[in-house]
């Protein structure tokens, strides 16, 4: 455990504040100078919201003095993606569209963290409208990769990502549709969580695919992400979506052992074509997990582009709806490559989308039935490490179309199967870049994943190396 506040880990944070040996405004403070230092690196804030943060921190000390507690989060600052509304700031989706937009609601998975007693710190950059896997965005530049500003942090939550990686909040909400919160992890260095379609409400997010998305956070360690799952998990009158699925203990499965866990590793698709440094960390990854007891299988999947395919389908013809006014009224406000994305989406036609959804159920079936011998399957988040911002920009050349396309090829099945994913990082390249796994779950069974992701930490440190301030 780091004795500098703004190197502890969420879990740790909080249980300092509570146990009155350091406080809000101390931990706040710690934040906001680190904040002062990376910002003009990383790009990674949206917005930075000092005085009012502080403020808040001080009231959260007043009443710990008083014996008030508002919940696990008492006083702990925290920022999340410029998509979550709170009632009365502004959120602008990473756009200009939404520039000056200020929701009226909150959104249920933020509200949850204010009434456990976080600490708002500011908003975190992101993908214009979400939709994007890189981390580029045309209107407010690029968010930046902590361990080499050159590369990309992944997207759409690219805030999130790059932020948490060095250490300017504990932890933050991301949202997950074809990969946004594993991406980030995987190429930032960090534990994130996609949640089952349907484990935590979605009201009062921006909507991208309402078939596809949810909403999950980036943390230090997968023992964060099992609190603020804990938290945030369950039912929601406000979204009809949500399950009455039974919650587990989330924190108390981050105590449990792999002994007698089977994870699966599956025998293509995830394994081919991989970079050598991920292959080599796969492997290394594989050997700690059995080392401390898991059983490792081999598992034959369906056809995993067959559900990439149509994932990218659904998405476009979803995004597209949302989006269909503002592209007739306002198609100048976008981004170049926005606005050619969410065009694709008008000319996939309907019956080719809801033959998509009708393969869906289908095609989960299909995949439990390969997957029912194992607890969880292994495999890379991406088959590459963090490519650089030029090379990955929509003018980078005639290979970055490919690039792009390649980034993604790994998340998108789970997002449209609706199944959870963790991912936790795992090695670095012989570079310095972080390197992360997915672990791939059982519909509302985050609570195993969270075991292994524990687990394997316990034994490993990547999750504890800090990028260096660039100079």
């Amino acid at each position: 455990m780091s004795t500098e506040p703004a190197l502890m880990t969420l879990t740790e944070v909080a249980r300092a504040i509570a146990m009155k040996q350091l406080s809000s405004r101390e931990v706040t403070r710690a934040l906001l100078h680190r904040i002062a230092q990376w910002q003009p690196h990383l790009n990674a804030f949206m917005s930075i919201e000092s005085e009012a943060a502080l403020k808040a921190a001080d009231a959260a000390d007043a009443e710990l003095a008083k014996g008030e507690v508002r919940g696990p989060l008492h006083g702990v600052p925290l920022a999340h993606k410029d998509m979550y509304y709170d009632a009365g700031h502004v959120a602008t989706c990473g756009s200009l569209i939404r520039r000056d937009f200020v929701p009226t609601v909150t959104s249920t998975a933020l509200q949850r963290l204010k009434d456990a007693g976080q600490v708002r710190l500011g908003t975190l950059h992101l993908a214009e409208f979400a939709y994007g896997p890189t981390g580029h965005n045309a209107h407010y530049g690029p968010v930046r990769n902590p361990w080499n500003v050159a590369h990309i942090t992944g997207g759409s939550s690219s805030g999130s990502g790059s932020s948490v990686a060095a250490r300017l909040t504990y932890a933050a909400l991301g949202s997950d549709t074809g990969g946004s919160i594993r991406m980030p992890a995987h190429f930032c260095g960090v534990t994130g969580l996609k949640t089952t379609v349907g484990r935590v409400s979605r009201a009062g997010a921006m909507p991208l695919s309402q078939s596809l998305d949810t909403v999950g956070p980036l943390a230090r360690t997968a023992e964060d992400c099992a609190l603020l799952l804990a938290l945030m998990a369950g039912p929601d009158p406000e979204d009809s979506t949500t399950s009455h699925e039974p919650l587990s203990d989330y924190v108390a499965a981050t105590k449990g052992s792999l002994k007698g866990l089977k994870i699966g590793v599956p025998a293509s698709f995830y394994v081919d074509d991989l970079d050598s440094d991920v292959a080599r960390v796969l492997d290394e990854t594989i050997a700690v997990l059995k080392r401390e007891g898991a059983d490792i299988h081999t598992v034959e999947l369906p056809d995993q582009r067959q559900l990439q395919a149509a994932s990218q389908l659904v998405l476009a013809a979803e995004a597209a709806a949302f989006h269909k006014r503002w592209m007739i009224e306002r198609p100048q406000d976008y981004g170049s490559q926005t606005l050619m994305r969410l065009r694709n989406g008008l000319a996939v036609p309907a019956i080719t989308y809801l033959e998509a959804m009708r393969w869906r159920g289908p095609a989960l079936a299909a995949h439990n039935a390969a997957a029912a011998g194992v607890d969880a399957i292994i495999a890379p988040a991406s088959p590459i490490p963090a490519p650089t911002i030029e090379e990955s920009d929509v003018g980078g050349g005639p290979n970055a179309p490919a690039l792009l396309q390649r980034l993604t090829l790994f998340t998108r099945p789970v997002n449209f199967l609706g199944l959870p994913s963790l991912t936790v990082p795992s090695g670095f390249t012989k570079s310095g870049l972080p390197i992360g796994m997915q672990l791939i779950g059982r519909s509302f069974d985050e609570a195993t994943l969270l075991t292994i992701g524990a687990a394997f930490q316990r034994v490993t440190d990547y999750q504890e190396r800090v990028p260096k301030l660039p100079s």
